[in-house]
């Protein structure tokens, strides 16, 4: 059985200084590799890397999902069940302004899950999401 290995996402921002103080303070990333121009930090086990790059950074268009406007560029985790709840409730304790609040999609029915999203200060948009069952994960 193979093992799931960690993904790799790089995103550009305005900034380093503010980038930094959120995904450290705000997400609880730990930083790896840093330069001038590009920081590595740990999100959940992933290497997401931020690069500096101001005129590509910014909010993107949306779409529709659920009534809910959802930022069509976006990256993020899937966590545990009780992982998402936790996480959320650190979120909310730290007063962070959500795009979508965090919420339960399909309650009580099959593909059950938890999903949130927040912007990092340059506008990136990040999802947060967890399903009831994970084998639902992939599943039509």
């Amino acid at each position: 059985m193979n093992t799931l290995q960690p993904f790799h996402v790089a995103f550009p921002v305005r900034d380093l200084k503010s980038t930094k103080e959120f995904y450290t303070t705000i997400l609880g990333c730990s930083v790896g590799r840093t330069s001038d121009h590009w920081i590595d930090f740990n999100l959940f086990g992933h290497q997401v890397v931020a690069h500096l790059s101001p005129k590509e950074a910014g909010m993107v268009d949306t779409g529709d999902v659920d009534e809910k406007k959802v930022p069509v560029r976006h990256f993020g985790v899937i966590l545990e069940w009780n992982q998402w709840h936790e996480f959320a409730d650190k979120l909310k304790a730290k007063n962070v302004q959500f795009i979508i609040e965090p919420y339960i999609r399909f309650k009580g029915e099959v593909g059950e899950q938890a999903t949130m999203f927040l912007l990092d200060p340059s506008d990136n948009a990040l999802e947060f999401k967890s399903f009831k069952d994970q084998s639902f994960i992939f599943k039509k």
